[in-house]
């Protein structure tokens, strides 16, 4: 199930990268290779993550210590794409954040402030200071009338060592407790695919998705209307395809067998 040529006939291409370039700090196997093909046969490439813990010149400089050297202006984050959404939705608003640097400082840069008094939102992304204390206090904020946001609505994401819980799975507590839904901004949700196709400023039939996740990567490609490509180097397997109701154009055990 899957045309080698067909994708690499492709003109833009929209990476995933947990998973598909790497497991924490430990390269794929073919990564680098990928990378290289892309610059060398002139291809428009994006790293489209839904993680919201680093920025893109934080991203551009964990490639470099991997040994792949990419400009920052080829990655965008689901913490970028938050921002984005919350500016629009309310400029100069306030936020109490569960997250990493990389969400905080997204925010900052699109006019926020952080509250954890009164917010107008509670924005919850991947973090290490996630306890017992912040959810408290994030359920209290929320059934006070705060709004409650997530980066991505990934349950787990892959380590070097295995899986971790993601976004899905921090804010879940929160929903529960405060008996509501949050509102997640990152992959499958449109508009986190039509800030990565303004960026690359593609055409969609020009263009192909690539990622490990069925329930991110590649619904977010099938609602677009943009070729697929599953790899089977992140969470997904072969026995998890035939359970969803949209398939992949193509899939693969990993982006080193694109490069010719």
């Amino acid at each position: 199930m899957k045309d080698l040529a067909q994708i690499r006939a492709k003109k833009a291409f929209i990476i995933d990268m947990d998973g598909v370039i790497y497991h924490g700090n430990l390269l794929l196997k073919g990564a680098a290779e990928f990378v290289e093909w892309l610059t060398a046969a002139n291809k428009s490439f994006l790293f489209l993550t839904n993680s919201s813990e680093r920025s893109p010149l934080e991203l551009a400089q964990k490639l470099s210590r991997l040994g792949i050297v990419v400009d920052p202006e080829h990655f965008y984050t689901s913490a970028l794409a938050t921002a984005s959404f919350l500016a629009a939705q309310h400029p100069g608003g306030s936020a109490y954040v569960i997250g990493e640097p990389g969400l905080i400082q997204a925010l900052y840069d699109a006019g926020f402030i952080m509250n954890n008094v009164n917010p107008d939102y509670v924005v919850v992304g991947e973090s290490r200071a996630y306890s017992l204390e912040s959810l408290e206090r994030a359920v209290k904020l929320v059934m006070g009338g705060a709004r409650l946001i997530g980066t991505n609505p990934d349950l787990s994401g892959p380590v070097e060592n295995g899986i971790v819980p993601a976004c899905g799975a921090l804010v879940a507590p929160i929903e529960l407790a405060a008996k509501v839904k949050a509102y997640f901004v990152g992959k499958p949700n449109p508009l986190m695919m039509r800030h990565g196709m303004r960026r690359l400023n593609a055409k969609r039939e020009d263009t192909v998705i690539i990622g490990d996740r069925m329930d991110t990567d590649i619904v977010a490609g099938v609602e677009s209307d943009i070729e697929t490509v599953l790899v089977l180097s992140g969470v997904t397997t072969m026995n998890d395809v035939p359970a969803y109701p949209y398939q992949p154009k193509h899939i693969l055990d990993g982006v080193f067998e694109i490069p010719e």
